[in-house]
């Protein structure tokens, strides 16, 4: 790879670390182990810079090595503490009084609740502002899939938080950006 393409390269990395973080969290619950998961994944971009098509989409090509890793390791059970729940991370840390903050670990909750692919599916479309289309590649799947998984997931969040309108959803950036297209 040449100095400017290499330049352009770990720039890209380097600014889709923190969209490749929250996406870790959001499949292993632990921010730790996202972390160890992000860490793993630039050092196997690196490692395969050469086999990135240019003229693609990087952040795609990022997010499949990420969810590849993840489920690498999830089937390795290389995981060292379970903490589905989240009580044990609970425990080692004081919780704002803020509403909103916990108004968000209330919905992280009732996120945790939907199955894997949904959960997946719904992170990437709605968090990440991927397309149905590019969410369908980095899963391995049809698009009709995906647009299926993201629209039960949102009308069963919809349910678990008790929403009849969209107004009902609140200010939160974040949760807003899930439920936006949620049929309630």
């Amino acid at each position: 790879m040449s100095e400017p393409a290499n330049r352009s390269f770990n720039t890209a990395l380097v600014a889709a670390m923190p969209n490749l973080r929250a996406f870790a969290i959001s499949l292993c619950g632990n921010s730790h182990t996202a972390n160890d998961l992000v860490q793993e994944t630039l050092a196997k971009a690196l490692a395969n810079c050469d086999r990135f098509k240019e003229g693609t989409n990087f952040k795609a090509w990022l997010f499949t090595i990420l969810r590849n890793t993840y489920f690498s390791d999830f089937r390795r059970g290389r995981r060292e503490v379970a903490d589905s729940d989240g009580l044990a991370a609970a425990r080692l840390s004081t919780h704002p009084e803020q509403h909103g903050h916990m108004d968000m670990l209330d919905f992280k909750r009732l996120l945790d609740q939907l199955s894997d692919d949904q959960r997946e599916a719904l992170i990437l479309v709605g968090a990440e502002g991927f397309s149905y289309d590019e969410t369908a590649e980095i899963c391995g799947c049809a698009v009709g899939t995906i647009k299926s998984r993201v629209n039960r997931a949102r009308l069963k969040l919809a349910e678990l938080m008790g929403i009849a309108t969209f107004e009902d959803i609140g200010p939160e950036l974040p949760t807003q950006a899930v439920m936006k297209r949620a049929s309630v």
